[in-house]
């Protein structure tokens, strides 16, 4: 299965799974993010980031730099509960 049909059949399956109002909530969430302009300011694909330092899953601060000094980074990023 490639990952387009992946993703599709995740967001299928949300639409039963998460409640109409929530999904009104995460939908009007992000049509307010495309109006903000943001999309006009994010990192593309292949462009560097800035560095930056966020606490470990330790509560340790680690800084971006560091984690490149020992080889390429994944970002991932979790926008928790709606």
């Amino acid at each position: 299965m490639s990952l387009k049909d992946t993703l599709d059949t995740l967001r299928a399956a949300s639409q039963t799974r998460i409640p109409p109002e929530t999904r009104a909530v995460m939908h009007r969430a992000v049509e307010d993010l495309r109006a903000s302009g943001i999309l006009d300011r994010v990192l593309r694909t292949g462009q560097q980031a800035p560095d930056f330092t966020l606490p470990n899953t330790d509560g340790r601060p680690i800084r971006l730099g560091e984690l490149l000094g020992r080889g390429p980074v994944i970002l991932s990023f979790f926008r928790g509960r709606w």
